[in-house]
């Protein structure tokens, strides 16, 4: 049998990180993550669910229409014959996929990966300078591209002709829909090694420029079996319901590769507005959610007035979750936030709080085949309480794509360095401070900048807000909070000096912002992150 390995497009393969630069998988490779050296898995994740029978089940929900796991199989065969018979796509070619959470989004995704390729998902948001960035890093040969979204992807690559582009939806013709009808049902996987790549994802860019992060077909199980499958316990009745994109690997986890796992089901939203999100789940009666903190806060004071009673799982990642948005969720709904933390360089979460657990402000502990330490600069572990750099090792890890420095950065002595300021207390919880860019110094004092951030949010002035360091030249660094008010005409003086006396009352006199700006809106990211690095090149202003 020839080695599954050898794909006719090796430039994945050969852009993958030095082998002495790899995260340590270590004891993860066994147990539950022993994965079949050669395998496909979309196969593994769709195909085996309808030969299990659950071919005439629900699987992904639309405000339009539900398609079962038959007919989604059908779509993702017809596609992957598109990619291959049509535009001639050969194993370990790269295929930009472009569209919000939708049906035909979530068929090609799978299909690129069953026919061998390798997916390169983009947020809806990306412009063309940006599409260009991804396309050039990641050597994109074919794009599957929603129509509404075709005029910027269309730019990118005016100077980029060797891209082939198949757009879908309404209207479009020879799409992909019209080409799919003349494509036979049946497309037998394309089997690769387990180490074999099928997803080149792009960092949201909180720090800067997308990097290019590179993830094995066992990855996209590992994901499932450690986080959906014990934690989430999920069934075939499990509805999950979301908000973010595939591009978002939170997403991806969330609403296509967990639910197809356990035989469950998705809704797809293209748009999440805070009523958009609710007003799925009490209509497909979801039983678990995944979003971010903001999206949490911003439904809280509306979700009374919608039918949440399905719901048993809540499930908060992408950005840190303050106490005061578990708290007024909780009063909210009855339901506690299930807090987490993962990143895509990880591909999703590692640390994850216990369902059955109550602590407001703790991320959780280590998901199964994780193990997670906070150390020191040079690697050694901190004692219990000491803030410091949080490092995980578990069954999927950091590959940059053509990065080797970058790497050197991310993985040390097999460990993953997430980049996140933590400490872990006696109990085996790990508490989140900041990014280890964020930490701010100031006069020898470090400061978290989220716990700046939570007492500002008592403010009821205040609507969101996000604190960072700003270089001074008697300090090292001094606190500024950049804040969003629900109302913008109240932003004054006797507002700002009223915030700065909150912080005070409430955490070390030397932790309060000695600068408060008031924004319009946060920068933020394609998938909502906030972008503090904008914050941080922002003029200081006046002290």
């Amino acid at each position: 049998m020839p080695d599954p390995s050898r794909y006719p497009d090796p430039f994945a393969r050969a852009h993958l990180p030095a082998p002495a630069l790899w995260p340590d998988l270590g004891a993860a490779m066994s147990g539950r993550f022993a994965y079949p050296r050669v395998m496909n898995a979309t196969a593994e994740l769709l195909d085996r669910a309808v030969a299990q029978g659950h071919g005439a089940r629900f699987c992904l929900h639309t405000a339009q229409e539900s398609w079962t796991y038959a007919q989604l199989l059908d779509a993702v065969n017809r596609i992957a014959n598109v990619l291959v018979r049509d535009l001639g796509l050969v194993p370990g070619n790269r295929v930009l996929l472009r569209a919000p959470n939708n049906l035909m989004m979530a068929a090609s995704w799978l299909a690129v990966v069953k026919a061998g390729g390798i997916v390169v998902a983009t947020m809806p948001l990306l412009r063309a300078a940006e599409l260009a960035h991804m396309l050039d890093k990641a050597g994109i040969q074919f794009a599957l591209c929603d129509a509404p979204l075709a005029a910027a992807l269309n730019e990118a690559c005016a100077t980029r002709p060797h891209v082939r582009i198949v757009q879908f939806g309404t209207g479009v013709p020879d799409g992909l829909a019209a080409r799919m009808a003349r494509q036979s049902g049946a497309f037998a996987p394309v089997m690769a090694s387990h180490d074999d790549v099928a997803l080149i994802a792009f960092t949201s860019g909180t720090t800067g420029s997308a990097k290019a992060t590179m993830h094995f077909h066992r990855d996209l199980l590992a994901i499932c079996d450690a986080f959906a499958g014990p934690v989430l316990k999920p069934a075939p009745h499990d509805v999950f319901a979301g908000s973010a994109p595939f591009a978002f690997t939170f997403g991806l986890g969330a609403l296509l590769l967990f639910p197809l796992r356990f035989g469950s089901s998705a809704v797809l939203l293209e748009k999440a507005t805070p009523e958009d999100l609710l007003e799925a789940m009490a209509r497909h009666r979801a039983t678990i959610s995944f979003t971010v903190p903001t999206l949490y806060r911003a439904m809280t004071p509306i979700a009374g007035s919608y039918d949440l009673a399905s719901l048993r799982l809540c499930v908060s990642s992408g950005e840190h979750l303050p106490p005061s948005v578990h708290e007024g969720w909780r009063r909210a709904t009855g339901i506690a936030l299930v807090n987490s933390i993962g990143s895509t360089e990880m591909l999703h979460a590692f640390l994850v709080m216990p369902p059955a657990a109550d602590r407001p402000g703790a991320v959780g502990k280590p998901l199964p085949g994780f193990t997670a330490m906070v150390v020191d600069e040079h690697m050694k572990e901190l004692p219990i309480g000491a803030v410091g750099r949080l490092a995980v090792r578990g069954p999927t890890g950091c590959r940059y794509l053509g990065d080797d420095e970058r790497q050197k950065a991310y993985v040390r002595a097999g460990w993953n360095l997430t980049g996140d300021a933590f400490r872990a207390d006696a109990d085996g919880y790990f508490w989140y401070h900041a990014r280890t860019d964020d930490m701010i110094v100031s006069a020898g004092y470090n400061i978290s900048g989220a716990e700046v951030e939570e007492a500002l949010l008592q403010h009821p002035a205040v609507r969101e807000c996000a604190v960072v360091g700003t270089p001074d030249p008697a300090r090292g660094q001094v606190v500024a909070a950049f804040v969003v008010l629900h109302d913008p005409a109240t932003g004054a003086d006797d507002l700002r000096r009223s915030l700065q006396d909150l912080v005070k009352s409430r955490l070390a006199p030397y932790k309060y912002p000695r600068i408060v700006e008031f924004l319009d809106a946060l920068p933020r990211t394609s998938s909502g992150k906030i972008q503090r690095h904008v914050l941080r090149a922002r003029p200081a202003a006046a002290i």
